[in-house]
């Protein structure tokens, strides 16, 4: 069965390569392609793709405001951004506002590819130096961030995990423990940080 996929960029030429590049994969469909945020937003929720390549940029509204309005009507989608930021500020706002990935434009195809089937597994694929960001922000001493006290050393485990990008299957390959044991874990998680969501949890982390 293949992913459903669509673009939202306002860079026509890099959404023709985008699209082509989708277009040429086995198991993918791109399903629209939009260079305007507005009529993303009112569109989208018609198309209901399982992954949205979402840059942040754009005239008008842009990729973060437009997953924040898009992710209520579509649940079960997926939103990789696709950016030339690198910043937290940005990776913290898109995290917040319901992206589950965050890479780099200048992303290879093959990485591309990979990162929009493992978001569609579950994962959350990032750019390497996105991820280093988030990593870094586990660093912090305990003092510094109240919230982390409120969690047991394996929750902290396996949040850190979570933000590094795993799925499920490799946090409870990781830390042996049972994808059951695993999604007990992060409940309790989400419960702890009063977050809904892997992205939200990250997010608050990444904020500090």
């Amino acid at each position: 069965m293949s992913l459903r996929v669509s673009i939202v960029d306002d860079d026509e030429p890099i959404s023709r390569i985008l699209a082509d590049l989708i277009r040429e994969s086995k198991n993918l469909e791109l399903i629209s392609a939009y260079n305007d945020s507005e009529a993303a937003v009112q569109k989208l929720p018609a198309d209901r793709p399982d992954v949205v390549l979402m840059d942040i940029n754009m005239p008008g509204l842009n990729g973060i405001e437009c997953v924040r309005r898009l992710k209520p009507a579509l649940p079960g989608t997926q939103f990789l951004m696709l950016t030339v930021y690198a910043d937290a500020d940005h990776i913290f706002a898109a995290l917040a506002a319901g992206a589950t990935g965050y890479l780099l434009k200048g992303t290879n195809r093959t990485q591309l590819l990979d990162g929009i089937r493992q978001i569609a597994e579950g994962g959350s694929p990032m750019s390497a130096g996105i991820a280093r960001k988030v990593v870094q922000s586990f660093s912090r001493t305990e003092a510094e961030r109240p919230d982390l006290q409120t969690l047991s050393p394996r929750e902290r485990a396996v949040l850190e995990l979570l933000a590094k990008g795993y799925l499920y299957k490799e946090i409870a390959e990781s830390l042996n423990l049972s994808v059951t044991t695993v999604d007990t874990y992060v409940r309790r998680v989400y419960d702890k940080l009063h977050v809904n969501s892997r992205s939200q949890a990250i997010a608050k982390y990444l904020k500090g």
